[in-house]
């Protein structure tokens, strides 16, 4: 074995506290984010109260189509991809709410293709 000098032990214990940290970060997330519907729950709850886009959509008698938008605005038959699509006239939690959801598919993507412990 190699001797345990001060600079050894401490790097030893900063190894082990990361991986630690790591393990119970991934527990976390996999315990509240997949197995938990809260979490979609509230946010759908938010996205429906404070988005009028969304509302305008729910107001109207007939669902329109992707080919009967008017020009210039692109109205999708998801709702989701009609928020992206006008991001700009979107509301402050709106634009939270996406931008968590999509930094979290990127990260997860990114990270998970590299063989990094992502959940």
């Amino acid at each position: 074995m190699w001797p345990l000098d001060t600079s050894r032990k401490e790097v030893l214990g900063f190894a082990v506290s990361c991986r630690v940290l790591t393990l119970v970060l991934q527990v976390l997330t996999r315990l509240l984010c997949s197995s938990t519907p809260i979490v979609y729950w509230f946010s759908a709850h938010l996205l429906q109260d404070q988005e009028p886009l969304l509302r305008s959509l729910e107001t109207v008698p007939w669902k329109p189509l992707s080919g009967d938008s008017p020009p210039g605005q692109k109205v999708p038959r998801n709702s989701i991809m009609g928020l992206l699509y006008n991001w700009k006239t979107c509301s402050l939690v709106t634009r939270c709410i996406l931008g968590y959801f999509l930094t979290y598919w990127l990260l997860g993507l990114l990270l998970h293709c590299n063989f990094l412990p992502w959940t």
